[in-house]
């Protein structure tokens, strides 16, 4: 249930869901457990959510904005290196990678070779500015504090030029796609999840996926928010309607 009287921070990404947490340092304790307990099911799972497309997804998606060789690149919300893995083959040994999470669990259980994997969070990163010149954030835009002044902290640590990419799951906007969607993603995909997941935390993950999706800012004020950050040539690029990868040069 969307909470939408509740103290949060005006660019919030989505308003407080009360059915999981009550405020904003409630969300952070509530992600950082979840995660922690599914972290030992999460790959498992992305590869049943994405049927098997999910890391030629990624490294396309990466392609299209612009990551290449001899790049240093950040991943925020490394996770279990989903996308930090798709970074690495794009720049093979020329390149440089640095994955940031708050969930511990989350990193020492994806077994990420050859990325330095740092805990912190995506609203006060502990690198200088203009330390990296590609930064991604792979499907974790909602569960940030305040999407203002995270962008804010992602040019700060971009270079001139730098380029960033955030690859999020976008609510479809006909109903009937709509509704197929939610489904899937709220009551299938935690149905099929549980069944083989070794964790009970596993199958209420994805449904506060499918939540916060439902709620989440939509993609014209995502735009709109990059560009108040001081990004340039901010543009969207949507695959089959749900996936959207917003990209945009420091």
């Amino acid at each position: 249930m969307v909470k939408p009287g509740a103290v949060q921070p005006v660019h919030a990404p989505h308003p407080i869901l009360d059915a999981y947490y009550s405020d904003v340092p409630s969300k952070r304790t509530f992600l950082r457990a979840i995660f922690d307990r599914a972290a030992i099911d999460y790959n498992r799972i992305d590869r049943l959510l994405a049927f098997g497309t999910g890391s030629w997804y990624r490294r396309q998606a990466l392609l299209r904005a612009g990551l290449t060789a001899g790049m240093r690149a950040l991943d925020v919300g490394v996770g279990t290196g989903l996308v930090a893995r798709e970074i690495k083959r794009v720049l093979g040994g020329n390149g440089d990678v640095i994955g940031i999470d708050p969930s511990a669990g989350m990193m020492t259980s994806g077994g990420i070779e050859g990325v330095c994997l740092v805990q912190g969070r995506a609203e006060v990163l502990p690198f200088a500015d203009a330390s990296f010149d590609f930064l991604t954030l792979g499907f974790a835009l909602r569960h940030l504090d305040d999407l203002e002044h995270v962008f804010a902290e992602f040019r700060r640590v971009l270079r001139p030029e730098g380029k960033i990419l955030v690859l999020e799951i976008t609510r479809p906007s006909g109903r009937l796609a709509r509704g197929l969607t939610r489904i899937y993603m709220r009551e299938i995909v935690p149905f099929l999840s549980g069944a083989i997941a070794r964790d009970r935390e596993t199958p209420r993950l994805y449904r506060y996926y499918w939540d916060t999706i439902e709620s989440c800012a939509p993609p014209e004020r995502v735009i709109a928010t990059l560009r108040a950050a001081g990004f340039r040539n901010v543009d969207r690029h949507v695959e089959i309607g749900l996936f959207s990868e917003y990209r945009a040069i420091a």
